[in-house]
């Protein structure tokens, strides 16, 4: 039982007996969140569901970091200063082009960013926030 800000939860049998989780090459999570109780919060529940997670606090951070980590997913939340999750989402895929993206936001009226982003080409997945811990993890392998 993990006692996180999005509430308690256990880990189902099909987690622990996950292939990624034996796998070597752990698939790799950045996750991004200006809020760094949920950044972090959601890089350690990805850690023990099997993933290899890192988290950061904003989109300048993130980028810097996908240069080194270079991540299989991007987890972001979609309203944060000086770079915002739909910037951050195309940047990574312009480094990145197989990387997954999924997006979260806890606001309304963010249909403005995500149009920035259907005006470059890019369609991105966003999620409401809170999302709870297990289907956040079935999203991510969905992708």
């Amino acid at each position: 039982m993990v006692e996180t800000p999005f509430g308690s939860f256990s880990f189902a049998d099909e987690f622990s007996s996950n292939p990624m989780r034996q796998s070597t090459a752990l698939p790799k999570v950045l996750v991004v969140d200006d809020e760094r109780r949920i950044a972090d919060t959601l890089a350690e529940i990805l850690q023990m569901a099997g993933f290899h997670a890192v988290a950061t606090y904003d989109g300048w951070t993130a980028l810097e970091t996908a240069t080194w980590f270079r991540p299989d997913y991007l987890l972001s939340d979609v309203l944060m200063p000086r770079l915002n999750g739909v910037q951050l989402a195309i940047a990574i895929r312009k480094m990145h082009p197989a990387a997954k993206v999924l997006l979260f936001s806890g606001q309304a009226g963010i249909s403005h960013i995500l149009l920035e982003g259907q005006r470059q080409g890019f369609e991105f997945d966003i999620l409401a926030k809170p999302i709870h811990p297990l289907k956040l993890i079935e999203r991510l392998k969905e992708q």
